[in-house]
């Protein structure tokens, strides 16, 4: 029934693309990479203009599974998903919510799970938006070009695709998190101790 949506909106091309990643970021189990790479074997003239209808999509369409996620809860996922997927979303999301949506816009775990999860968990949605604009970003232009600049015979070169942006961007992706939360945390330290301080010299003061 999925693989004939599929089908369905590949005849209407772009607005096609537009649909599938739309819907891919809310709650459709088939991710628009399958369509976009149909769609650009068709017209490799056009995969960067795929790859801007496929990517404005799916951020308009990642807020929406957010709510839908804050409204309807985790059981939402489980009618339209895996539960493997979503148990393995759900640990990575519990160790590191930031992380888990940069690495999930590459893995073979459907997107949507991060979306609709982060509105379960109350993620802020600002964050969910800044990771998925990155990691979305990525996949769907690294695709579009390698289209653009090979034609048809970028066909084997995206299979492995998501691969080869999970060896290479999301290692420089983590190492920059991991900094970042550090960098957050001896700052908080910081200002612990400075009230600490403060609090000390007042006491002085007083006696």
């Amino acid at each position: 029934m999925f693989q004939a949506v599929v089908d369905f909106l590949k005849d209407f091309g772009p607005l096609g693309l537009f649909i599938h990643a739309f819907i891919d970021a809310v709650f459709f189990p088939i991710p628009a990479f399958f369509l976009q790479v149909s769609l650009s074997i068709l017209n490799p003239s056009t995969a960067l203009w795929l790859a801007t209808v496929g990517y404005i999509a799916c951020m308009l369409g990642t807020p929406v599974g957010y709510y839908l996620g804050k409204v309807m809860g985790k059981s939402v996922l489980y009618k339209f998903l895996k539960k493997e997927w979503i148990d393995a979303a759900t640990e990575k999301f519990q160790k590191n919510g930031e992380a888990a949506i940069l690495i999930g816009s590459f893995t073979p775990i459907p997107f949507k799970v991060f979306t609709i999860l982060s509105g379960v968990l109350n993620f802020p949605l600002w964050k969910l938006i800044g990771y998925a604009a990155l990691g979305r970003g990525l996949k769907f232009y690294i695709v579009g070009i390698l289209f653009y600049l090979y034609g048809r015979a970028a066909e084997n070169m995206v299979k492995d695709v998501s691969l080869y942006i999970f060896i290479g961007a999301v290692p420089v992706a983590i190492v920059y998190l991991l900094l970042r939360k550090r960098r957050l945390s001896k700052k908080e330290r910081s200002s612990r101790e400075a009230k600490v301080k403060a609090q000390e010299d007042r006491v002085q003061i007083n006696s």
